[in-house]
């Protein structure tokens, strides 16, 4: 485990995170928080930031503390993911802020919060990791 802040680089390597414009605020394995702005191209009809959008926000900031969380030499892969969806975000940003609930041996599950700018919870994910390990 370390708690040592994630190079930018860590989330470009995540290329549909990067080109959706999810922005890494901080990163220890105590707690990761990321950050996705409103753009019309991430939308609904309606003008609702779209579901798939804020999934992605909530799953690259759980996947990068369950990284954060790893043993040295071992990888993760979302295994496992749900998401409550409380209300519509259709301006702004959302800020995610992901923590592991759960590290074990094969797998880590985070609970990652998603807040408006005004901090209203918007939408709340579980997930479950697997702990990847060289054989």
């Amino acid at each position: 485990m370390t708690d040592t802040p994630v190079p930018e680089a860590l989330l470009r390597a995540v290329p549909f995170a990067d080109e959706l414009g999810i922005a890494l605020e901080e990163a220890t394995s105590a707690r990761v928080r990321a950050a996705l702005a409103w753009a019309p191209a991430l939308c609904t009809a309606g003008g609702a930031l779209h579901g798939g959008a804020l999934m992605t926000l909530a799953d690259t900031a759980g996947a990068v503390c369950a990284f954060l969380n790893l043993p040295p030499g071992a990888n993760t892969s979302t295994i496992e993911s749900k998401t409550n969806f409380f209300r519509a975000v259709r301006s702004g940003t959302v800020h995610a802020e992901a923590r592991a609930v759960h590290v074990g041996r094969s797998s880590i599950a985070v609970r990652t919060d998603l807040r408006d700018e005004v901090g209203t919870l918007v939408g709340q994910t579980t997930q479950t990791q697997a702990v990847l390990t060289a054989r």
